[in-house]
């Protein structure tokens, strides 16, 4: 998942200290290097826990609408929801609880106002706890649980989601129509969230840009791209972004969708032990290195004082 900040600095305090995820890579965004491209996960970023941001202060702050990700929902242990709660609470983020599906749900805003859910429902699949960050591995964020869609329009998004990319119509609740792919579960989880009333949503600070989706390799990708192309969507042809490979799409309802491969990862320039140490560039910015230390705001990565009992 990948969002627009306007406070780098604000959004790694948060991010690390508030959430507890690990603060994986510092980079740029590779079509516009004079700006930050900053990720978060699990220990090593594993794919499905990575949520990432681009810093740019140069845009307004706009609410999401329609053709958007409207809310982030990350998974989290059932029996950690209360302690959630409190941790929140004493941060001084305002949370509201709710059900929804049968799962208990954590609602609240990050810095710039993106609605982030912490959804009491999550398996250990393809997660490395951090034992060294805030929060109580028993208790961490076991990556992205669901991804809420906000369209005009139910038919077009969910014919395109159901005929061409593999998801089925598993529940619906009021106006939100709830879709799984593959073995279903946390992971794999999409809501379409349908009001003709919201305003169309515009690229800005306090929005997500788009949702990736994972291939397997660059065979599954180029797989995907054929099939997307036959569908008569417009694709990218096949990015080069480092730490993986990735094509870009629009669904029916306007959502930037992008289909990424897992590998090479985020060990490919910095060992485990030192991701997000220091700024990273790919070879082809390399030469811009002193110019963009300079220009770039420098980011402090919050010291973690511990855990009692840690």
């Amino acid at each position: 998942m990948t969002a627009i900040t306007t406070d780098v600095q604000a959004c790694v305090d948060f991010y690390v200290t508030v959430l507890g995820l690990r603060f994986i890579k510092q980079t740029v965004n590779f079509d516009v290097p004079d700006t930050y491209h900053i990720y978060f996960g699990d220990r090593l970023g594993t794919p499905g826990t990575a949520m990432t941001f681009f810093g740019w202060p140069h845009l307004p702050w706009r609410k999401a609408g329609n053709g958007q990700v409207t809310v982030v929902g990350f998974a989290v242990p059932p029996p950690s929801l209360d302690g959630w709660a409190r941790r929140l609470a004493g941060l001084g983020v305002q949370a509201t609880r709710s059900e929804r599906f049968g799962a208990g749900v954590l609602s609240f805003p990050d810095p710039d106002q993106i609605r982030l859910e912490l959804v009491g429902d999550s398996d250990q699949a393809r997660w490395n706890a951090w034992p060294d960050g805030p929060v109580a591995p028993e208790e961490q964020i076991r990556g992205f649980h669901a991804v809420t869609l906000s369209v005009v329009e139910e038919e077009p998004s969910s014919r395109f989601l159901t005929e061409t990319m593999g998801f089925r119509e598993v529940a619906r609740e009021g106006s939100r129509v709830r879709f799984e792919t593959g073995a279903g579960g946390p992971h794999a989880v999409l809501d379409l969230l349908v009001d003709p009333n919201l305003e169309r949503g515009e690229e800005a600070t306090g929005t997500v840009h788009h949702v990736a989706w994972r291939a397997l390799n660059d065979s599954h990708e180029l797989d995907w791209r054929a099939t997307l192309v036959a569908a008569g969507r417009e694709v990218t042809p096949v990015i080069e972004r480092k730490y993986f490979r990735s094509i870009y799409f629009r669904e029916p309802g306007g959502v930037l969708f992008e289909i990424a491969t897992d590998q090479p990862g985020f060990t490919v320039d910095e060992p485990a032990e030192s991701l997000g140490s220091g700024l990273q560039l790919p070879a082809w910015h390399e030469d811009r290195r002193a110019d963009l230390k300079v220009n770039l705001p420098p980011i402090a990565v919050p010291a973690i004082a511990g855990r009692p009992g840690a």
